[in-house]
């Protein structure tokens, strides 16, 4: 099988994260036991490799990048299992920090088709969707590969996520905030239980800082499960010390020791990621794995997790963020003018229909910017058109709509000082579009999934 059949076959399933279904996902799924039956044809695979269990609301994919990279550093063979990807399926599945390859997808590909056929064929399960054939082909590869450790991300919620069928060395829950409130439930303390779903029996938890609402919740459920509660901010601390627009240094002070470390990631919640990865990597060496405070240090300072306040170009700035709630969304505004010195602000913005983005375009237009809206290829994204009307309903004076991020780009760049930012925001998608334009990148592009009243460029997979 070629990687373009690959892509086409794995098209053809039910993908909950491109099209919002009538009814949300989590409601219409009432246990993991298609998930299992698939994993079972496989020889359960998921079961071979050691795990670090990664929830939450933000920062989740951070720490994941952060665990990976300092295991990697330690000489381990690591496995890491994310989502979405930015340019490429490839990139939700990497073994030893990099995206596999298109021979070695393909070959998942085809490997798992006959497992979940017989999953449909052969039960009353239904069929596997797209995001639960593509958590199966990260377990197959790891164990395939002899993995020394597996990094699973949840791809949302954590108690009947697809992910949700590891037994962990450690389980991670980050910051929880209110995001897919139709799925997940319309308070943090419902949230909040969604996401401790992942706490197994006696496996330790590292525990962000959380808001009391939230905390409550997971400690209990820790307690349930007598599984060991590390709360980072009592139990683990940390001190940012230097920062700019390259990274920043900082200690964190662990129950095992103090780390002064340095990454690349921007932004003060970074080090909040830092110290809870940092809590992740304790608990191994308590279990006995061998982790010097060298790979540690090696690890945190070579980590790469584009869109999350990356800078792109410096003159003028251009930054990339995949902001897509009002929680972080504040967060990155607080963090940009301590990080980066910039005159004024020309925002490239878009936003999927499925978030608060009132709200978000509130924070926004708060320092009345200069506004360019736009639209990913998603098709959950918002129009231009309605995006516009919510800046100037807030009192954004200059606002110019625009048909793609690319476009949107431009036009801001030709307005652009040297000592500008552009700050392209909003979703995920959006900023990895922003990225493809400055960097240069060849983005996959998948016809069949464009909103329907965007014409459907030639396939480039």
């Amino acid at each position: 099988m070629e990687y373009r059949q690959a892509i086409n076959q794995l098209l053809m399933l039910v993908d909950h994260e491109r099209n919002q279904p009538a009814l949300p996902r989590q409601k219409r799924i009432y246990d993991l036991g298609r998930m299992q039956a698939l994993l079972g044809r496989l020889g359960d695979p998921h079961l071979m490799v050691p795990a670090i269990h990664v929830a939450g609301t933000k920062g989740k994919g951070s720490v994941a990048a952060l665990c990976e990279s300092a295991l990697h550093a330690a000489g381990y063979r690591t496995g890491f299992y994310s989502s979405p990807h930015l340019h490429t399926f490839r990139e939700r599945i990497r073994r030893d920090t990099f995206p596999i390859s298109e021979e070695q997808f393909a070959g998942l590909v085809e490997q798992l088709g006959s497992p979940a056929r017989w999953v449909e064929e052969n039960t009353d399960l239904g069929p596997v969707s797209l995001f639960e054939f593509m958590t199966g082909m990260a377990f197959q590869c790891f164990a395939q590969e002899r993995a020394d450790f597996q990094v699973i991300e949840v791809g949302l919620g954590g108690r009947l996520d697809a992910t949700n069928v590891v037994l962990p060395q450690v389980s991670v829950i980050t910051s929880v905030s209110l995001d897919h409130t139709a799925i997940l439930g319309d308070t943090i303390a419902e949230i909040a239980a969604e996401k401790a779903g992942i706490v197994k029996p006696g496996a330790p938890v590292v525990i962000a800082p959380q808001s009391p609402e939230a905390r409550t919740v997971i400690l209990a459920i820790c307690a349930e499960r007598t599984a060991p509660a590390i709360q980072v901010g009592t139990d683990i601390t940390w001190r940012g010390e230097a920062a700019d627009s390259h990274g920043q240094t900082f200690t964190v002070q662990g129950r095992l020791g103090e780390y002064r470390l340095k990454t690349p990631l921007l932004g003060a919640y970074q080090l909040e990621n830092a110290a809870t990865a940092v809590g992740a990597f304790e608990v191994l060496q308590e279990q006995g794995y061998a982790l010097p405070e060298a790979a540690l240090a090696s690890g945190f300072g070579r980590v790469s997790w584009p869109c999350r306040m990356e800078v792109l170009d410096r003159s003028p700035l251009v930054v990339a963020d995949g902001a897509h709630n009002p929680y972080s969304m504040q967060n990155l505004l607080e963090s940009l003018p301590k990080y980066l010195d910039y005159r004024r602000v020309l925002l490239v913005a878009g936003f999927s229909r499925d978030k608060s983005v009132e709200e978000m375009v509130g924070l926004l237009a708060a320092g009345n910017p200069r506004v360019f809206v736009t639209r990913s290829r998603h098709p959950r994204s918002v129009p231009p058109a309605s995006l516009a009307a919510q800046f100037r309903s807030q009192g954004v004076t200059k606002v110019t709509e625009t048909a793609s991020v690319a476009e949107a780009l431009a036009q801001a760049r030709s307005e652009a000082q040297p000592d500008d930012l552009i700050l392209g925001t909003g979703s995920l998608f959006l900023a990895a579009e922003l990225r493809e334009a400055v960097l240069g990148i060849e983005p996959e592009l998948y016809p069949d999934l464009l909103p329907p009243d965007l014409a459907s460029p030639p396939a480039a997979v």
